[in-house]
């Protein structure tokens, strides 16, 4: 039976699996989901992340007849609009078998314990991910210490998963239903990344590592804290070059069509980043006086490179300035602590 709510105007599925306060689970209707796309075998659901469109996306595409794979889940504050989005396509929710999880940060697998709790998924991580879905409090603590009281408003509840609904692996090949893919380690943006290849289809799921893109603008770094490594990033975009990919697929945001160009624009800015950034340490200047700075520097970057006043908020939303600075502030310390000065109070 389906029913309006007048209140908020989304749908409630009776039938849909009932959360852990036995009240049925909203399902979003034709607004908060609407954005549906659809690329050749991969399906993308736009999870609206706090109501704003081209952050965060979600791949879906059938690794046989009934059985389904997301690419990433999103923080468990959009579950039920993903879940939506998987009926919208015209799906069974009860068909998600597996997520590929490029890393275990909340904006990408957050809802992933809502998943293996709800329809049994089972999770594919890297090996050094699987321990902090398992047991997500490190993972929690040091979100908390960098969102603090908007963590719940930002990414929702994180529980713990089934030790034996997590699949740790990375560089290896496996079988999903009719599909061969390989998991491959890409570090730089976490120690923990992986992309998923899929041979038959060239085509890359990658997470992060490919950097972020929306609409008509540029490819950028995500280069949060606190293990941003350059040289590893480096390193990982070549093995996604050696791929010839036809296709990437990043989570913010959707599709990379031209991949070659993407990358190399990426790998142009993660040197012109971390200079920048290195010049105003150098500077003597402390992080709280770089974020302002950095934030006008990205917004004019964003703009003159092709990207809206609109995209240009959504890549803020996807990828903060104030997180890249803590990230590349951290790298230089930790990595090349000879060619900056030590933060402001460190022995």
């Amino acid at each position: 039976m389906v029913h309006l709510s007048p209140d908020t105007g989304l749908r409630i599925l009776d039938s849909f699996p009932w959360n852990q306060s036995n009240k049925p689970l909203l399902i979003a209707g034709s607004i908060p989901v609407s954005r549906l796309i659809n690329e050749s075998m991969v399906h993308l659901i736009d999870a609206l992340h706090l109501g704003t469109p081209n952050v965060i996306s979600i791949g879906l595409f059938q690794a046989a007849a009934g059985e389904l794979v997301l690419v990433g889940t999103g923080p468990e504050s959009v579950f039920t609009a993903v879940a939506a989005g998987v009926q919208k396509l015209g799906f069974e929710l009860r068909d998600v078998r597996y997520i590929l999880a490029s890393h275990i940060h909340l904006d990408h697998t957050g809802a992933a314990w809502r998943w293996a709790r709800e329809v049994g998924a089972k999770i594919y991580v890297h090996p050094n991910g699987a321990p902090h879905l398992v047991n997500p409090s490190k993972l929690l603590s040091s979100a908390t210490r960098i969102y603090g009281d908007k963590m719940n408003y930002l990414w929702g509840a994180t529980e713990a998963i089934p030790e034996e609904q997590v699949i740790a692996m990375t560089d290896s090949d496996f079988q999903l239903g009719g599909l061969r893919l390989r998991a491959i380690a890409t570090p730089g943006h976490a120690n923990h990344h992986n992309a998923y290849w899929i041979k038959s289809q060239r085509i890359l799921f990658a997470g992060d590592v490919a950097g972020v893109r929306i609409g008509s603008g540029p490819a950028i770094p995500p280069l949060p804290p606190p293990e941003i490594n350059l040289e590893l990033w480096r390193d990982s975009l070549e093995k996604i070059r050696a791929l010839k990919p036809a296709s990437i697929y990043i989570t913010h945001f959707g599709q990379v069509r031209e991949p070659t160009a993407s990358l190399d624009e990426l790998e142009r800015r993660l040197a012109s980043w971390s200079d920048w950034i290195k010049q105003r340490l150098n500077e003597g200047k402390s992080e709280r006086e770089i974020i302002p700075e950095f934030e006008l520097f990205v917004e004019r970057e964003l703009l003159a490179s092709g990207a809206t006043e609109e995209e240009a908020e959504a890549y803020e939303k996807a990828d903060p300035a104030s997180m890249s600075v803590a990230g590349l502030a951290r790298y230089w310390r930790k990595h090349h602590p000879e060619e900056v000065p030590a933060a402001s109070g460190a022995r």
